[in-house]
């Protein structure tokens, strides 16, 4: 038996072929891939970025939905036929963070997808302990949402946002629109800085407050909007130094700030701030069981409006085209590969 993967080659370059359908392993679970979402970290590789960790002929893709088909030996509480998603961690369970309760930060963590292969493939084995069963009435293309949103839903607990709150969020791309939805959600007033014209049209068509650095002072803007304070919580998402700069600049005094984006170069940061203004620097990265279970909740309230989120879907033939398009085109929210209708 056979199915369809894609493979990157390097050089912006994806192959799709035919390969031998492999049975799951002990502890594995196969499944049939749905839909799979196209990551940022998934354009970084795409464009040659990180090339030394990934390698070639390499199947990626990790934001994914789909159905059980096979149970390795010895999986338990699982059975074909159910819908899933992927938590794409597999973590070596002894190391000081996996020790400490932390193994989403595992010091020998394997991101799936990424350091072995992900579901831009027709069947995929992973590890029985990464599923989480989906609610019989979630679209398929929709649960394929739940992996970075469930980011969004880890970095707004990191950065403990209360209600009533003043919440602003620097980058209004997917993670950081999700991250705006969820801090919304969650009580906070929230404002995106975005300099990307239609993402702010698309934050402006479902409410939020938005601010245009290339036109206005955000910094001054939110401390004039609250009453010289500044934000509670920042979230810096756009991975720009110029973000960096107006996330000391627009916090509030013992304000928090909440570093989601991944910066290729070391950013310059104002550490005076964090002394004359007590301020909290928290790292977030990933997600834990929880945030999974709360990215579900969120979708099953309709806090998403999946279809507007979902920009477009192509199939896993287009893999190649689609990439393309979004190199050439900044202004999708979410572009999904459709890996196998009939489900």
């Amino acid at each position: 038996m056979k199915h369809q993967a894609a493979f990157y080659w390097g050089d912006k370059n994806f192959s799709i072929d035919a390969v031998k359908t492999q049975p799951p392993g002990a502890g594995e679970v196969q499944i049939d891939v749905a839909y799979c979402g196209i990551c940022g970290t998934d354009l970084h590789i795409y464009l040659g970025h990180m090339d030394p960790r990934v390698g070639f002929e390499r199947t990626i893709g990790h934001e994914m939905s789909g159905v059980v088909s096979a149970l390795g030996e010895g999986v338990q509480g699982l059975s074909v036929g159910q819908r899933i998603v992927v938590r794409p961690l597999d973590h070596c369970g002894d190391c000081p963070a996996c020790n400490a309760g932390h193994q989403h930060i595992c010091h020998n963590l394997k991101f799936i997808g990424i350091d072995s292969d992900g579901a831009f493939q027709q069947k995929w084995n992973v590890p029985a302990h990464t599923l989480h069963v989906l609610p019989d009435d979630l679209d398929l293309s929709h649960a394929a949402l739940i992996e970075p949103l469930a980011v969004a839903v880890h970095d707004v607990r990191r950065g403990n946002v209360q209600p009533g709150e003043d919440v602003l969020v620097i980058g209004g791309g997917p993670i950081g629109m999700l991250v705006a939805m969820v801090a919304r959600e969650a009580g906070a007033n929230v404002t995106i800085s975005e300099i990307n014209e239609n993402r702010l049209a698309f934050a402006d068509k479902i409410g939020f407050t938005t601010l245009n650095p290339k036109e206005t002072d955000v910094a001054k803007t939110i401390h004039d909007a609250t009453g010289g304070k500044g934000a509670d919580v920042v979230f810096e998402v756009s991975g720009s130094q110029s973000g960096v700069d107006l996330m000391t600049a627009a916090a509030a005094t013992r304000g928090r700030i909440v570093m989601v984006a991944i910066h290729a170069t070391k950013p310059q940061i104002d550490m005076f701030q964090f002394f004359w203004r007590e301020l909290d620097l928290l790292g977030a990265r990933v997600y834990l069981s929880q945030d999974y279970d709360g990215a579900m909740a969120l979708l099953a309230k309709g806090v998403v409006d999946c279809d507007s989120f979902i920009t477009d879907i192509q199939g896993l033939d287009d893999i190649q085209g689609a990439f393309e398009t979004l190199t050439q085109n900044p202004n999708a929210m979410k572009s999904m590969i459709c890996i196998s209708e009939d489900m």
